[in-house]
Order: C-alpha cells, then sequence, then structure tokens
C-alpha cells in the first residue's frame, strides 16, 4: 500500500486557504497513494486557540464534507486529521457518539475510498504545558481501529505519542499501522523522533506522523513528517517545509517482524 503524508503549510485561522491547501495535497498525492493523511487541526491550525469556538464545526461540516468529497473524487481513503468539532452541532445533526453533547473535541476522521466516515477519533490527551487546549476541549473516550488494504489503522493525535498504553490498547484491538496527526513545535526535535520510533518498536507495528508546517507567533511547527516501519527503521520523512512524504508499507512486514522478533507475547500483563 502507497502511503502518503500531507506536510502542508497551516495559515493560522485561514480556513478557506487551509482547506484548498489540503485538497490540492489530496489531488496530488492520490495520483499514486492509497491513503493520504492530513495534520492535526489543519484548517484551523493548532496553536490560533482564540479562534476555536468561532471556527468549529460538525462532522458533517464544510471542511470535512469537502475532504470526504475530494476523497471520492479520488478514489483515495484520506485521514481527516484533525478539526475542532463541535460536538452539540455533531449531536443535533448525526448519529455518531460524542462523549457529551457540548463543548469542542480534537477531532481526525478516516474516509475511505468511497468518501465514507469509517472511523472517528477525538484526542484522549490534551496538552496542558503552555496551551490552552485542556481549558478548551473535551477528551475523546473512543480508539477505533479500521480495516484498510489489509491493515488495522489505528488513530492517535500528537501529544498522545507520550503515552505508550493508548498504543497497547489499540495493538491489542488489531492495529498494525498508527496514523499520527500533528502539530508538534520546536524545539522538541528529539522528543519527537525518539517518541514515535519507541511506538513502533515496541508494538512491532507501522507508525506514520505527519506534521504540518508554519509559525504561530511564539510556536513554529517543525515538520517531519515520518514513516517508521515495525522494526523502527525510518522508511521516509521530511525537513520543516511544506511537503508530501510517501512510503510503500506493507501489513506481511507486520506479521514477518512479529513472528522473527515475538516481542509482544512475551508480555506480563
Amino acid at each position: 500500500m502507497k502511503l502518503a503524508l500531507a506536510q502542508l503549510a497551516v495559515e493560522g485561522g485561514a480556513v478557506a486557504d487551509n482547506v484548498d491547501r489540503a485538497v490540492a495535497a489530496i489531488d496530488r498525492a492520490a495520483e499514486d497513494a492509497d491513503l493520504v493523511a492530513l495534520p492535526e487541526i489543519f484548517n484551523i491550525g493548532y496553536f490560533a486557540f482564540e479562534q476555536y469556538h468561532r471556527d468549529a464545526e460538525p462532522l458533517g461540516g464544510e471542511t470535512l464534507s469537502t475532504i470526504a468529497a475530494a476523497a471520492r473524487d479520488n478514489s483515495v481513503a484520506v485521514l481527516a486529521g484533525s478539526i475542532v468539532e463541535d460536538l452539540g452541532a455533531t449531536a443535533a445533526r448525526t448519529d455518531a457518539p460524542v462523549p457529551d453533547d457540548e463543548g469542542l473535541a480534537n477531532t481526525a476522521v478516516f474516509f475511505d475510498r468511497d468518501g465514507n466516515r469509517q472511523a472517528v477519533y477525538r484526542k484522549h490527551h490534551l496538552f496542558g504545558y503552555g496551551s490552552t487546549e485542556q481549558d478548551l476541549l473535551t477528551r475523546g473516550e473512543r480508539t477505533p481501529v479500521v480495516e484498510f488494504e489489509g491493515f488495522g489503522v489505528g488513530i492517535t493525535t500528537c501529544y498522545d505519542l507520550r503515552f505508550p498504553e493508548l498504543y497497547r490498547e489499540l495493538v491489542a484491538d488489531g492495529a498494525t499501522l498508527v496514523l499520527v496527526p500533528s502539530a508538534w513545535p520546536y524545539p522538541r526535535v528529539d522528543h519527537w523522533r525518539v517518541l514515535q520510533q519507541a511506538r513502533a518498536i515496541e508494538n512491532q507495528c507501522y507508525v506514520a506522523t505527519v506534521n504540518g508546517s508554519g509559525s504561530f507567533g511564539d510556536a513554529t511547527l517543525l515538520g517531519r513528517s515520518t514513516v517508521q516501519d515495525p522494526w523502527g527503521t525510518v522508511l521516509a520523512g521530511s525537513g520543516d517545509d511544506p511537503t508530501t512524504v510517501t512510503a510503500t508499507v506493507d501489513p506481511e512486514r507486520v506479521r514477518a517482524v512479529r513472528e522473527e522478533f515475538p516481542a509482544l507475547s512475551d508480555r506480563r500483563l
């Protein structure tokens, strides 16, 4: 399977322009990709906290409807990762389960090749260090794993990388590829690199991190979107400029690594 990570230039609060860039990236990547992943809060910009309430949308809102259409038009799966979701509006307009009937969530959505919503992941671990995310957002509760092209695809978001137990839960549910939309800033480059490699090694699965590119006041996203294989080997990666990272991933590689070095079966729970 060909995976494409769209490391977008994200402009704070410029929703229409950011969504246009996302659609253009999907159109380009779909020429040879099966799955395209977008960064965290790619439409508003993670650090544009003052605009969360103004630009929040339900699952059936304009941003996700546009991304679903791009997936359908290109016959490519897309992880729209993520938007600021208006939970109350979602509860009123769809039958999708929500953690609460009001408030906001950091929500990633997996669309299949037909533009159908197959998984909804709301960020579990909300960042509190120099951030207002914990004050603005509601934590997610569900950890979906969706089947696609022979993979069990799990989703986590940015800060979730620091919490290995979440990845264990996904692997127990059949995840063999974990997509990680992010808005990871400088200066924590070493943490970004080591944490994603550790999650891949300890869970013997692919981990693909798709970060944004751009500056928001004092915060600058570090880019470096990366695909790690189940042995913790980097298959593809980038610098901090806008780009698309591509890699071929194979579910048989996961099975081979787990069979050759069966560390997961040696766990004592």
